[in-house]
Formats: structure tokens, C-alpha cells, sequence
């Protein structure tokens, strides 16, 4: 199977400029290609990561990969569907490139032959005056050509400024420097960029001559089997910084993937041969209780951003939680896997009954129902059932003398902050 054959499996293919002129170069030559995100914020999220896991395909198919992170285009902004962006600061804008340049480098080689190329296309656009924007670049396309836009044309009715109106222009510029520069013929993003990918082959068709050979290709918006969007939790955005979205998070948002979205996911995100997912398929239909596919996809993903240090610690909390075991868990660990759960802070630092602190924490609503509670075998310090009522809790109850896990029921675990 082809690479393109392979994208074609698995889904990943929306739209292509030229299918059999891309074909046919495929199998003539390894070809330079790229992707590009502007620094719109200082992480990317799961939504950001198909089209560049897509341009490292390419990569381990032996084709070099230029990946762009947008400086100057991040100044101006893609013209959102509704209204105008909120221009950034340089400064700003700086920082952001900078965020996101680490975590792409996660991604991708950048040894041997093929080894993956970074660039800011702030490099070649800041230098330019308006003149030359204007006669070398704004000459070649024409307004009619920008209205027919989907991103443009959506907002004329509510308004847009002449700074959104050029970004497609600027992108197009990237797309000519690519290529003139570093031999680059196909551009890949998600499927809003199509616009923005022509505008750059009309471009360079105009300013280079007739015979260049340069295709665009787009990848499908992701989407959820039930219709809800992908890439959101109850608390928000899944996101590559583990400082915004631990680990453990992360490999939690993979692992409840349902069972009618994980074979989709798996094809998507992960490098698993075709033969491994069709296995996981399989289970997926003979033993769905088992979540074998759920578990190759958490921990694929959770080794590709984070490491596998951070996915053996992202299991190690998942198996703990799950089995009630949290005395071996480090407090980094718990500050991991118990980020929202309920908390408490005893701050006077003297011991305290374990009654009066299931009422002052507000685990039980009274003493005597968390008497009744303690009594019942329902409560646990640490994952030890606790029944003595006169329990009082010590300096050996806590974690790295920083936290007690308490739960109540089977479930229900409240933090306890030192």
C-alpha cells in the first residue's frame, strides 16, 4: 500500500488540487512539503495535531518535511467565520512561537536525509515595505479571485478589515517562498485552509511560470460519532502543555474514547500498521469490555507528546485510582490524577479526629453520619478502610507530608492539603 493509498484508509484525505498529479510525483521523487499554524495561543490543543501527524507520515515515507510556525501571519490572523481577531502583540506573538516550535519538535526527526526543517515565516515577510507587498504580490491576485473565499465571503455581511481580507495573501507568499526556496510542491492543512492553500498555487503558477508543479491537500475536521466536538472535556480544551492538561489527563481523554469513535481515532492519530488496527477492530466488536483499542490509542498518543515517563505515570494513577491502591502514588503524581477533586486544606498542622475532619471538609454532612459512615466501613485514609470512629489522623497519614486521599463510597475521593 501506497502512502496515499494509506492516507485514503485511513481517512485522512478531504480534498487534493491535483489527486493524479500528486500521484505521479509521489512515485517519481521524495518531494519537500509543509504545514504551517499560526501562534494564536501558547499550546497546541488534540484539534491542531492531524495535519502535522499527517506531514510526518510523509516523513516516514521518506519525503522532508517543512514545518512553519506562523510569526508574521500570527500578527495579522486568519479571518475567523464571525468577526475580527484580537490583534496580539509581537511580544506576545514571539512567546507563542517559541511554545509552539517545542512541542512540534516532539513530532517529528529532524536527522538524516529527511529530516524534518522549522521555519517562521516572520523571517521573509517582516523585511518587505508595503510597496513591495503591493507590486509583487497583491498585483498577481485579484479581488474577485479573494471574494469567492469561503472565509471572506462569510463575512461580508458583518464586515471585515483589510488586514484580515490580505491574510490569504500572506499565506500564499509562504507557499511561493517554500517553494522557490526550499523546493517545497504540496502544502497540507486542515480543511478551512483550502482557500488559503489555492491562493498560494495561484501564486506561484503566476509569479513562476506555467510549468510549476505544486498540489494542496486538506485534512477532514474531526469529528464525534454522538455530534458533540472533538478535543473538548467538561473543563475545556485538551491541550499538548502538560502544564494546561497533565498527562494523566490526557491519556484519560484517550482511553474513555467510545467504542463507534476509537477505530476512527486510532487510523487518525496514531502510527499502528493497518494490520494492528484491524486487530483492535476486532476486539472492539468480540470483547468491547476488555478496551484494548482504547488503551493502544491512550497510550500512543500519551507516548508521542509526552514521553513514555509521563505514560507510565499516567497508568500508574489510572491503576490506582481504579483499584483504590493511592498510598504508592508521589504527591507530583497526585497533583496529577487528583487535579479536581474536592479538596480540603488543614492548615493548623496539629492532628485532628477523623470525624471532625469529615465534617470540617464536608465529606459527611454531620458527625453523626460520618460516624456512621467510618462505622459502616465506608471511609478510607489512603486506601485503607478506616472503622474506628476515634480514629485521629498524624503525620503518618499523609503523603510526602503534603496529602491525604479520603473516600467515601466507591468512588467519592476528597483531598486533603497540608
Amino acid at each position: 500500500m501506497n502512502l496515499l493509498e494509506e492516507l485514503q484508509w485511513r481517512g485522512i484525505i478531504y480534498q487534493q488540487t491535483d489527486e493524479e498529479g500528486l500521484k505521479d510525483t509521489l512515485n517519481k521523487e521524495k518531494i519537500s512539503l509543509y504545514c504551517g499554524m499560526d501562534p494564536t495561543g501558547d499550546s497546541m490543543h488534540i484539534g491542531h495535531l492531524l495535519p502535522f501527524l499527517t506531514l510526518r507520515r510523509f516523513q516516514d515515507h521518506g519525503h522532508r518535511p517543512i514545518v512553519l510556525v506562523g510569526g508574521a501571519t500570527g500578527l495579522i490572523g486568519d479571518p475567523k467565520a464571525t468577526e475580527e481577531r484580537t490583534l496580539q502583540t509581537i511580544e506576545v506573538v514571539q512567546h507563542n512561537v517559541e511554545c509552539l516550535t517545542a512541542q512540534l519538535k516532539r513530532i517529528f526527526s529532524f536527522d538524516g536525509e529527511n529530516g524534518a526543517t522549522m521555519v517562521n515565516n516572520y523571517d521573509w515577510t517582516a523585511p518587505l515595505n508595503i510597496i513591495t507587498f503591493l507590486r509583487d504580490f497583491g498585483k498577481h491576485i485579484g479581488i474577485n479571485y479573494m471574494l469567492a473565499k469561503d472565509t471572506i465571503a462569510s463575512r461580508l455581511e458583518t464586515g471585515i478589515s483589510f488586514t484580515e481580507f490580505t491574510y490569504t495573501i500572506l499565506q500564499g507568499m509562504d507557499f511561493k517562498h517554500l517553494y522557490e526556496n526550499y523546493q517545497c510542491k504540496l502544502q497540507i492543512g486542515g480543511s478551512d485552509q483550502w482557500g488559503n492553500i489555492t491562493t498560494g498555487l495561484e501564486m506561484i503558477r503566476k509569479m513562476t511560470g506555467e510549468g510549476a508543479k505544486a498540489y494542496g491537500l486538506t485534512i477532514p475536521l474531526v469529528t464525534k460519532a454522538d455530534g458533540t466536538k472533538f478535543g473538548k472535556t467538561e473543563s475545556g480544551a485538551v491541550w499538548l502543555d502538560p502544564e494546561k492538561t497533565t498527562p494523566y489527563e490526557f491519556y484519560q481523554f484517550w482511553i474513555n474514547s467510545a467504542d463507534a469513535d476509537v477505530i476512527k481515532y486510532l487510523k487518525y492519530f496514531t502510527f499502528l500498521s493497518r494490520e494492528e488496527i484491524e486487530a483492535l477492530e476486532q476486539s472492539v466488536q468480540d470483547e468491547p469490555h476488555l478496551r484494548k483499542a482504547q488503551k493502544a490509542l491512550a497510550e500512543e498518543m500519551t507516548r508521542l507528546i509526552h514521553g513514555e515517563e509521563s505514560l507510565n505515570q499516567a497508568i500508574k494513577i489510572t491503576d490506582a485510582l481504579f483499584s483504590g491502591e493511592v498510598r504508592n502514588l508521589s504527591a507530583a503524581e497526585i497533583k496529577q490524577g487528583f487535579k479536581d477533586v474536592p479538596s480540603y486544606e488543614h492548615t493548623s498542622g496539629e492532628e485532628i479526629g477523623l470525624v471532625d475532619l469529615l465534617v470540617a471538609a464536608k465529606i459527611s454532612p454531620s458527625k453523626r453520619q460520618a460516624r456512621e459512615d467510618v462505622a459502616n466501613g465506608a471511609v478510607s485514609i489512603n486506601g485503607e478502610r478506616m472503622t474506628d470512629i476515634d480514629y485521629v489522623l498524624s503525620s503518618n497519614d499523609r503523603i510526602e507530608d503534603q496529602f491525604t486521599i479520603i473516600r467515601r463510597g466507591k468512588k467519592k475521593y476528597f483531598l486533603i492539603k497540608y
